[in-house]
């Protein structure tokens, strides 16, 4: 499905979001056919595949690997590119140390509570990795998993699809659940993901990309000064667990309102207990528009520094917003960058974390016969 882009500008209108951050000044050039070379081999001999792309001034890297963005690239106000997400340049640091960076998230994104969840009455007891509860699908999830990539040119776009069959039962999930995203470049420079998904047996899902932002660059520090604003009224509060109580709560007159653009760092160490239990912003937006058929504009970011603005428009009803709070000098990154706490964030498109445990919340329950349809785009401008 098209993107029409006056259309998503009419969205932003109605979001309050401004619509010049839509492509921004990015210029509407053709890109060619995408490109790949041998990124590294797993332990048992699987080989993985790092694929380059470029559209409209964006730059793209991908690996077969997790369907990991290894690497995004976009001008500045004066045209210099400078890689906004953090990753690292080899694959052994990607199996062995990173924390969903650029990853694909799957089967379901964000945590389910005790690894448990009931579905027409049959109790599921899947994979638990944090703690006591699930986080982004298990211990090995769609980020460590191989994926068989497919380049393909459309028009004047260039993109990637990216399959995927999870079997029944992995990581306790039930159903065989057979997925295809497709990562598009358009020719404005927009990256576009459309998720889909189908399965044998009624099962959960809630797919979303983990890509840590700095539109600074990945090696330019904390992204406290940076500018963001999201069209949502309300959040989901966390227990100490970080998992949601079920309470929908209003921004208003919390840290957590940014319906009008503010620094990521004016509130984050604001006396506020969510904000105590995430070690900072690691919470879900309940989005205004709620559900929708095509993608509306829901957030902006903008870097002041370097003029760089992205625009995230998506058909999902939540945003988690993480203000990269577990990042401790500990990885060391793309080019021997050291990443510290706030030198980048994430802003993942979603259905809300624990949703099979909460039935006031929207379903993620994916039945034989349906298709699991999602779609997110991040315009870039400057």
């Amino acid at each position: 499905m098209e993107l029409n882009r006056r259309t998503v500008i009419a969205g932003a209108a109605a979001a309050g979001i401004a619509a010049s951050t839509l492509g921004g000044t990015a210029h509407a050039t053709g890109g060619g056919t995408p490109s790949k070379k041998l990124f590294g081999t797993l332990a048992d001999g699987t080989k993985v595949h790092s694929w380059s792309l470029s559209n409209g001034g964006t730059r793209l890297k991908v690996l077969s690997y997790g369907g990991i963005v290894q690497s995004l690239e976009i001008p500045d106000r004066h045209g210099r590119h400078a890689n906004v997400s953090l990753g690292f340049d080899n694959l052994e640091d990607y199996v062995a140390k990173s924390p969903y960076f650029g990853a694909l998230i799957g089967r379901f994104g964000n945590r389910i509570g005790k690894g448990r969840f009931t579905l027409d009455g049959k109790p599921h007891q899947i994979d638990v990795n944090d703690g006591e509860n699930t986080l982004h699908g298990g211990s090995k999830g769609f980020d460590k998993r191989v994926w068989d990539v497919e380049p393909f040119t459309k028009g004047s776009d260039v993109g990637l699809r990216l399959y995927y069959t999870s079997a029944d039962g992995e990581m306790g999930y039930p159903g065989t659940l057979r997925v295809k995203v497709t990562y598009t470049l358009t020719r404005h420079g927009d990256w576009r993901i459309d998720y889909e998904a189908t399965t044998d047996k009624a099962t959960v899902v809630n797919l979303t990309s983990h890509v840590y932002w700095n539109l600074a660059g990945e090696d330019s520090g904390t992204v406290y000064d940076h500018e963001l604003k999201i069209a949502g009224s309300r959040y989901t509060p966390v227990d100490s667990g970080l998992i949601p109580t079920g309470e929908l709560a209003r921004v208003a007159g919390t840290p957590f309102d940014f319906r009008r653009a503010k620094t990521v760092g004016e509130d984050i160490r604001v006396a506020h207990q969510q904000l105590l239990y995430g070690q900072g912003f690691d919470h879900n937006w309940v989005l205004d528009k709620g559900i929708t058929a095509a993608p509306v504009p829901v957030a902006t970011l903008r870097d002041p520094s370097s003029g760089r603005t992205m625009t995230i428009s998506t058909t999902e009803p939540g945003l988690q917003f993480y203000s990269g709070n577990f990042l401790d000098g500990t990885l060391v990154g793309s080019g021997g960058t050291v990443y510290r706490q706030g030198d980048a964030l994430c802003l993942e498109t979603q259905h809300f974390p624990d949703s099979p445990n909460k039935p006031s919340f929207p379903s993620t329950v994916l039945r034989p016969g349906q298709t699991y349809r999602t779609t997110t785009v991040h315009s870039f401008g400057r």
